[in-house]
């Protein structure tokens, strides 16, 4: 037999009869019934402890005072562990006698064991109650089939109940070698794949795995672009210049973008665009003008929201694609909630409220978050109305919340971007730097598996990447001539992301193309 004190490992950290035993444990839930009882066998080691066998034996065969002296003999258990086996053995035993019209022995099973460890009145209650609701299950106990699994379950929900030695936590080594990788894959800097990862070797992803090279160039717009986003579906890209127009590109199979709908019908320039959840609409904001519903399919003007007395400076949608939110650039105007053919519904408004300069709605619909020229970001749970208000220090310019409504960004114009949780859970942010930003509205965005890049335009022409992990980029990747104005991350392609820019050019960003691109060189 191996003894319990030989140790393995470059660390001398494992002990080596541990990891055999989880090895076996590992080889029966395969279902290699053979090799574990080999490996047991070659080793002088059993996956399951004497007094789990023990146990096993007395409830198989129906010793129920037994099971409770074994249990009650173990050593180095919690005595609130200790009581919640022992309650499994009791309820179980009760309901066999119950069932098998033993009453009782279950009376005075119950009458003898429950006293003697202070069962609380509502575990006595649960008992009482498990009795009742299994003579209306008509099971039939007399049959030796149905006693044997019901004894089977009751090992189970032991082996669950029992910590390490007595039993092991199910599947271990599935779990330790699982939470290696996700610790690998959670220091990886640029993962950025769902699904499973090799194990032969330590976890590392390449910088092909995120988008650092012009795929291609869009310059259909006739001057600034100030603003893209990506549909939900990732089918379409959105984009709006300060030529008085907005564009809906087609995302082909191949990864090329192709122009759908040139939307002409703003007097002023397009500042913002957003997508419905279902995708079938899309809004648009003139600055300083009237805001218009779009038919996605057609690319026709369905609604033209006529003026309210009030400068909308930002919209976004509610998830059932049929409400929708806006902020006013004015202040004191508030946030205005509409219907899509512009009836009001709610607002929030005060005398002292300042202008809007960007809001969102969760995904879940349950909060909404909006940023105040007065450097406040504000978070309304629209359910219980409880608001939580952020104090900045710097003027904020942007927006933006993770795919699953967990996190927001905003950019500020003292060059960081700052990442919040959206439960109040943290007391400071997470700070990312190394962009340009001083005089312009910069926008940033969450992108790839899982958000776990930020993605951000600058005011010196490039567009940074930083992995949520690090407050540094880990990519600036260069190609437009002046400011850029807004990315933004398509959330069905991860290695795909759009940059508008003053150049008047949208450029679309796909990985390198090369291999052998060293992490940190930019194409």
């Amino acid at each position: 037999m191996e003894s319990s004190s030989v140790l393995i490992g470059s660390k001398g950290l494992i002990r080596k009869h541990e990891f055999v035993r989880i090895i076996i444990q590992c080889l029966y839930s395969f279902g290699y019934q053979k090799s574990a009882l080999c490996l047991e066998a070659e080793s002088g080691i059993s996956y399951k402890s004497n007094d789990f066998k023990l146990l096993e034996s007395q409830i198989f065969s129906g010793n129920w005072y037994g099971c409770i002296d074994t249990i009650s003999g173990i050593k180095d258990l919690t005595d609130e562990v200790r009581v919640s086996a022992l309650f499994l053995v009791l309820k179980h035993c009760l309901l066999e006698y119950s069932n098998c019209g033993d009453d009782a022995s279950a009376l005075a099973m119950l009458r003898k064991e429950a006293p003697m460890f202070r069962f609380s009145r509502d575990k006595i209650h649960k008992l009482a109650y498990s009795i009742f609701t299994s003579k209306n299950m008509n099971m039939d106990y007399s049959n030796d089939s149905v006693i044997h699994e019901l004894r089977k379950k009751l090992l189970r929900d032991l082996e669950k109940a029992l910590p390490p030695p007595t039993c092991l936590p199910d599947r271990r080594l599935e779990q330790l070698v699982e939470t290696t990788v996700v610790a690998q894959i959670d220091s990886c800097m640029y993962h950025n794949f769902s699904g499973a990862v090799s194990i032969y070797e330590d976890h590392c992803c390449g910088r092909d795995q995120i988008p650092t090279e012009t795929i291609q160039i869009l310059a259909e717009h006739k001057n600034e672009v100030w603003y893209v986003q990506f549909s939900n579906n990732g089918e379409y890209l959105a984009s709006s210049s300060s030529d008085c127009s907005a564009i809906i590109w087609k995302v082909l199979e191949d990864g090329k973008l192709t122009l759908r709908h040139i939307l002409r019908s703003h007097q002023s320039q397009v500042s913002f665009v957003a997508w419905s959840p279902d995708d079938t609409k899309l809004l648009t904001c003139g600055h300083a003008e009237v805001l218009k519903l779009w038919d996605v399919e057609t690319g026709t003007c369905k609604h033209t929201f006529e003026d309210h007395g009030f400068t909308v400076s930002s919209c976004a949608w509610f998830p059932d694609s049929k409400r929708l939110v806006c902020g006013s650039a004015d202040p004191e105007k508030g946030i205005h909630l509409w219907d899509c053919d512009g009836n009001e519904i709610k607002a929030w408004r005060g005398t002292r409220m300042p202008k809007i300069l960007d809001l969102a709605v969760t995904p879940n619909g349950e909060n909404l978050i909006s940023i105040f020229s007065d450097k406040e970001i504000r978070i309304l749970n629209l359910e219980s109305n409880a608001e939580r208000v952020i104090a900045e220090e710097h003027s904020i310019s942007s927006l933006s919340i993770s795919v699953d409504g967990k996190f927001f960004i905003v950019n500020l114009n003292n060059q960081e971007i700052h990442m919040w949780d959206v439960a109040g859970e943290w007391q400071q942010p997470l700070k990312y730097t190394g962009h340009q930003q001083n005089k312009y509205v910069i926008r940033s965005c969450f992108g790839g598996v899982n958000s776990a890049f930020i993605a951000s335009g600058s005011e010196n022409s490039e567009v940074y990447i930083w992995s949520r992990q690090s407050s540094k980029p880990i990519e600036v990747l260069s190609g437009h001539s002046t400011t850029v104005n807004c990315v933004s991350w398509n959330p069905k392609r991860p290695k795909m992301l759009a940059s508008a820019s003053d150049d008047q050019t949208i450029r679309i960003w796909g990985p390198a193309s090369s291999k052998n691109v060293k992490p940190g060189q930019s194409s």
